[in-house]
């Protein structure tokens, strides 16, 4: 008895749902399985990438002070084109003239 190829085709959720012969639904289960495992290490790359930036933080004593350059490779939710945030300004501080006492010009509520 010939085992049929499985096809490596993408396989979308219409065709596993309407197909439904057991290669189709094991094939989906074990890419569903793989991407699990790889979302998995990329959660615990995520968290090494927190610690060692904590850690430069530590090392600068203030957190903010170093702005950390964007990822060399591309990234999931990152673009190259990704401005990096500027540091934040205190906003400027307006000049008020000091008050008189004297009625301001044509404003009866002055």
């Amino acid at each position: 008895m010939a085992k049929t190829s499985i096809a490596s085709t993408p396989l979308s959720f219409v065709e596993i749902v309407m197909r439904a012969d057991v290669e189709t639904i094991r094939a989906a289960l074990d890419a569903r399985v793989k991407v699990d495992e790889l979302l998995a290490e990329r959660e615990q790359a995520y968290r090494r990438i927190a610690e060692l930036e904590s850690q430069v933080e530590e090392l600068m004593g203030e957190p903010g002070v170093f702005v950390f350059p964007a990822p060399p490779l591309p990234v999931s939710g990152f673009s190259k084109s990704m401005a990096v945030p500027a540091k934040k300004t205190a906003p400027a501080v307006a000049v008020v003239p000091p008050v008189t006492g004297k009625g301001q010009g044509k404003n009866p509520s002055a």
